[in-house]
């Protein structure tokens, strides 16, 4: 039965660093960069340890330094997490395909 907790607990911990994420705005472009497509994937051990892997929309954003650490910051401050670490790839690069339909919505492309 505890097993099953866990899970939930991970999946759960999952969502909030995802709606934390979510307060995150790309400073060139008014939509978080969740929706932006930015973040590829947030992974969650069961001890609490994050891992985030995103990438930027170009490798010379200006933020390339700063929002990586906001996530990063901004995940770690949730009770929860135990530690956070933020993972950059440009591989596969970002592209304007990777937007949620909200963010392109938002930004007029549809």
């Amino acid at each position: 039965m505890a097993e099953a907790k866990t899970e939930i607990d991970v999946q759960e911990l999952g969502e909030k660093i995802v709606r934390v994420i979510k307060t995150i705005f790309d400073p060139e472009i008014p939509v978080d960069i969740y929706e932006l497509g930015l973040i590829y994937d947030v992974f969650v051990n069961e001890d609490h340890e994050v891992k985030i892997l995103m990438t930027l929309t170009t490798p010379n954003c200006p933020v390339a330094e700063s929002l990586p650490l906001e996530v990063e910051d901004k995940v770690k401050s949730l009770k929860d997490v135990k530690d956070a670490e933020v993972e950059i790839t440009f591989d596969p690069p970002w592209t304007q395909d990777l937007m949620s339909e909200e963010a392109k919505l938002e930004l007029g492309m549809l």
